[in-house]
């Protein structure tokens, strides 16, 4: 089979950084006690498999709140608000999202995205009303 890329895959697959879930706060707090016992940043990055950044930003973070705890990212409406959209969906029930889209002055995948969130299905009704 002839080779597709310069470098091999099993090469290119071996550099890539793949992003995961945060660390627990009881691995952050090894990773501190750790340090508190003498050890440099470097010795916690070899033996955690943690990089130097992110044990700094740890060791500042404690110095500067006493807690490893980050708080939860909240979802923000940037550009709908819910309520209104609840209340124009209600006056407008057979309104396309590119109606909705355009009353809201967005584009109908921010109009889904905020639907979708809000766990309202998009249900049009079959007959004909005048």
């Amino acid at each position: 089979m002839p080779m597709l890329y310069s470098t091999p895959l099993h090469k290119v697959t071996e550099s890539v950084v793949i992003q995961g879930m945060a660390y627990s706060v009881d691995f952050r707090k090894k990773v501190l006690e750790f340090l508190d016992k003498g050890h440099t940043m470097r010795e916690a990055q070899s033996v955690f498999g943690v990089a130097l950044d992110t044990v700094n930003r740890w060791k500042q973070k404690f110095a500067r709140t006493g807690s490893l705890v980050y708080p939860n990212r909240k979802c923000k409406f940037r550009k709908v608000d819910p309520e209104k959209l609840k209340a124009y969906i209600e006056e407008h029930p057979d309104a396309y999202l590119f109606e909705i889209g355009e009353a809201f002055g967005c584009n109908e995948s921010a109009v889904r995205k905020v639907l979708k969130k809000l766990g309202v299905t998009r249900k049009k009704t079959k007959r004909f009303k005048e």
